[in-house]
């Protein structure tokens, strides 16, 4: 039987969504204090989970998803748990634009994570998408916009904290673009310069179909499984690229790639980027990616349902690190 899996796109993505506003200051009112914000995150097949007050009540286990263009999804049961208040409507659609949905806007007096507090902030009621036994709910990239966001993989830690980025000559700040409230980075994949969607709640690396038919592989790709987005369901195909595809300074070997037939860019999910502490800065565009190995390897996603049809694995370099 073909394993159904989550689609690596992100999870949703809003066309319209209430404002938040940022708390986190002193009792003068002024700007976020210069100082970080560290709170753990715990690491579930690769993707970072932190835990969140809300509304006084707590903790609960959120996602953060990069690739989610909403300030934060909440569960049903969560809602319903919490006598939530609902404030309007949104429409929400996914990367492959083929339809969209209505849901719920809830309203949120304090959300909580660590020592940073948001105020006021208006979410999307909606179901997980296959996260309901990981998670509560999830922590969108426009949540953070006000903050210098730091996702430290290796270090298992978030940190919040003001300031901004400079560009520095060692090419581990890379410049980004918010597209749909998801940040939108370069990559190399042998002489292709494509866009490619920083997806913290996706999984693994996904290639769109088309882009497929222009690069070369170690073998033919096989089928994989069936993926289901926000309004989308998809069929999955996999292989290894012969071709390195090369992030900032960073270069991934003989990388394993889900190929899909639904979404226009190239998506990078937690699998590849585990090696690495990434910190975005959304006024500036700018993204620092530090990592101790400047070449690593790529396996699948470890979803034992995705490893089942696996292609089999090259031997790999001694020298190269394993990753996923």
């Amino acid at each position: 039987m073909t394993p159904q899996v989550k689609g690596g796109c992100g999870i949703v993505l809003l066309l319209w969504a209430g404002a938040c506003l940022l708390v986190g200051q002193d009792a003068t009112g002024s700007s976020p204090r210069p100082v970080a914000h560290v709170t753990p995150i715990e690491l579930i097949h690769d993707k970072p989970y932190v835990a969140v007050m809300m509304n006084g009540h707590g903790p609960y286990r959120f996602l953060i998803d990069t690739g989610t263009g909403t300030q934060a999804i909440v569960s049903p049961e969560l809602v319903r748990e919490l006598g939530i208040p609902t404030v309007g409507h949104a429409r929400l659609s996914d990367p492959s634009m083929q339809g969209e949905q209505r849901s719920e806007m809830v309203w949120i007096d304090s959300l909580k994570i660590g020592s940073v507090e948001f105020d006021e902030v208006q979410a999307v009621e909606h179901g997980l998408f296959h996260e309901e036994e990981n998670c509560q709910g999830v922590l969108g990239f426009p949540l953070f916009e006000d903050y210098l966001l730091t996702l430290d993989y290796p270090g298992r830690r978030m940190i919040l904290r003001s300031g901004t980025l400079a560009e520095e000559a060692d090419g581990t700040v890379l410049p980004f673009r918010v597209s749909e409230g998801v940040p939108i980075a370069k990559v190399q994949i042998d002489d292709l310069s494509v866009d490619a969607q920083i997806d913290s709640g996706g999984t693994g690396l996904s290639l769109p179909e088309a882009m497929a038919a222009r690069v070369k592989f170690q073998s033919a790709p096989v089928d994989f499984g069936i993926a289901e987005s926000l309004t989308t369901l998809f069929f999955l195909k996999a292989a290894r690229l012969q071709a390195d595809v090369r992030f900032g300074p960073y270069v991934y070997r003989n990388a394993f790639v889900e190929i899909n037939s639904a979404f226009p860019v190239v998506n990078i999910g937690s699998t590849p980027l585990k090696n690495f502490a990434i910190t975005f800065d959304q006024q500036e565009g700018l993204m620092r990616v530090e990592g101790r190995e400047k070449v690593v390897y790529l396996d699948a996603s470890p979803v034992p349902m995705r490893l089942q049809n696996e292609p089999p694995r090259q031997s790999s370099d001694g020298m190269l690190v394993p990753v996923g």
